[in-house]
């Protein structure tokens, strides 16, 4: 059975440690690429292949956007978003699926609880239920959706592996990452995810920042409004308070969370650090990520230590902060 990588290939990566007792230990792997894609740092086994999870929206979107469906900056986000179900962010799927005549009962993605609290207590006490626009990629599902009506293609199967959308963003994750997929899966949301090497995910993303009008599928400007997007309205890409979004708010940087310990960051001109913690633990990932950064010599130490007490890593016992998770390397 084909899998990620394992225990002997991974390094340690973070631990977690509780009034001076080291209760867990993260191994993984890191790797960050130059614009280029040359490897500038690694630990552990950067050649290990891992499914993306949510992190695979920015290839998603590339060919999303190939066909050419023009969206305001808020929904360009929206279409990258692993939202919250917060009110705010159910308002703009629906705006969104209602720019191309759909409605929720179009969204082919799993039911979903709200994560936000605030608006997990509206459905209790409406008695209301677990709802597709309620999932985490109900936006990246909606632009699916106008994808797919821009150039004529059903819409009630888009999630098929053999549709021409998911058709076209496989040729998108081949040519950013140089790679043949060979293992797919289904995505917790219901669409395909494609496994390929760490130091490729982040290849891929470095040079999907950094294309040129040579791009096939308009890859350089769909990427260049993408970014942009992002930066500008990160709240919609997560949720305030989220690992990827403070890095945005704070560092400028481009940045995405995957599950089972996926996170990317990619600076302005195009470095790339992905990581995979190999528990699939990700409160691990975003410090271990720009940890690896910092070790590469593209961020200082300083802003990493300056957003370290917004990532969630206090440690707390008896509602007091007695330790901390930490990298160590």
């Amino acid at each position: 059975m084909a899998g990620t990588g394992t225990v002997a290939t991974s390094e340690e990566l973070a631990v977690l440690v509780r009034n001076d007792f080291i209760e867990s230990r993260h191994a993984g792997s890191v790797v960050v690429v130059d614009p280029a894609g040359q490897v500038l740092f690694s630990k552990g086994d950067p050649n290990a292949l891992v499914f993306p999870r949510s992190a695979m929206k920015l290839f998603q979107a590339m060919g999303i956007f190939s066909t050419g469906i023009e969206l305001s900056p808020e929904f360009t986000a929206l279409a990258t978003s692993s939202h919250t179900g917060s009110a705010a962010h159910v308002e703009l799927v629906n705006e969104l699926l209602a720019t191309g005549g759909f409605t929720e009962a179009d969204l082919k993605c799993a039911t979903e609880w709200p994560v936000n609290k605030d608006m997990l207590k509206q459905v209790y006490q409406a008695d209301g239920g677990a709802m597709p626009i309620y999932h985490c990629c109900s936006g990246k599902h909606a632009a699916m959706l106008l994808a797919c009506k821009h150039e004529g293609w059903p819409t009630e199967n888009y999630l098929d592996r053999d549709h021409p959308l998911q058709v076209r963003i496989l040729e998108a994750v081949e040519y950013l990452t140089g790679e043949t997929i060979t293992s797919t899966a289904v995505d917790g949301c219901g669409a395909p995810v494609h496994a390929m090497p760490l130091v490729k995910l982040a290849s891929g993303v470095a040079k999907m920042l950094t294309a040129d009008d040579s791009a096939p599928m308009g890859i350089k400007d769909s990427a260049q409004k993408l970014a942009s997007s992002m930066l500008a309205h990160p709240w919609i890409v997560g949720d305030h308070g989220e690992p990827d979004v403070i890095i945005m708010e704070e560092l400028g940087f481009t940045a995405k969370s995957g599950y089972e310990g996926v996170f990317i960051v990619s600076t302005p001109d195009g470095t790339t650090v992905a990581t995979k913690i190999l528990d699939g633990n990700l409160r691990t990932a975003p410090i271990v990520a720009l940890q690896a950064l910092v070790r590469a010599g593209v961020l200082e130490q300083s802003k990493v230590d300056a957003l370290i007490p917004r990532l969630h890593t206090d440690v707390y016992g008896g509602g007091k902060v007695v330790g901390q998770l930490q990298t160590t390397f």
